[in-house]
């Protein structure tokens, strides 16, 4: 946000997470810079490591398309899909997203586009979404897959958790 607007942000201003979607949509954070971050958006990479829209693999694109949930997750989700890219794309989409919690914005407070993240997001074979933390063993190999972020994977509270229920040097 620019500087002039960035008064209009004293915290952090999240929505109420859709529990049908593991992402969390627009939201505005004042970081340790005191620079207000309007976003992100979750849209899909065009490669493994697709921080922006320029960058693109045709074989990590192929390999996500022959996935055999992908379909039906094109199917279950397009129109949010379509939502999220847009607004990605078009500036005054994502403004219009971002002015339901600031309906004061202006196009003017949406100085830079910053650099974007990469969430991986993990997805069943059926194109069902799966929640954060899906779990399987594979022989004595304890496999802790999907986690929303750094921080949550090196979480105590998780790794006791993951102790208690898939004790070290025993396969389910």
């Amino acid at each position: 946000m620019s500087k002039s607007s960035a008064s209009m942000v004293n915290g952090m201003i999240y929505p109420v997470p859709d529990p049908r979607f593991p992402f969390l949509g627009v939201h505005f954070t004042r970081g340790v810079d005191d620079k207000v971050h309007v976003g992100p958006n979750a849209v899909p990479a065009l490669a493994r490591e697709g921080y922006d829209w320029k960058t693109f693999s045709f074989k990590d694109t192929m390999e996500s398309l022959r996935w055999p949930g992908a379909s039906s997750l094109v199917k279950k989700y397009w129109k949010m899909g379509a939502t999220e890219i847009g607004a990605s794309l078009v500036k005054p989409l994502y403004l219009k997203q971002s002015k339901a919690y600031l309906p004061e914005l202006a196009s003017t407070d949406l100085v830079a586009k910053g650099q974007a993240g990469v969430r991986a997001q993990a997805w069943s074979r059926d194109g069902s979404l799966l929640d954060d933390f899906a779990v399987d063993q594979v022989g004595p190999v304890t496999l802790l897959r999907n986690a929303p972020s750094p921080a949550a994977t090196s979480a105590m509270a998780i790794a006791d958790y993951m102790l208690e229920h898939y004790p070290v040097g025993r396969a389910r």
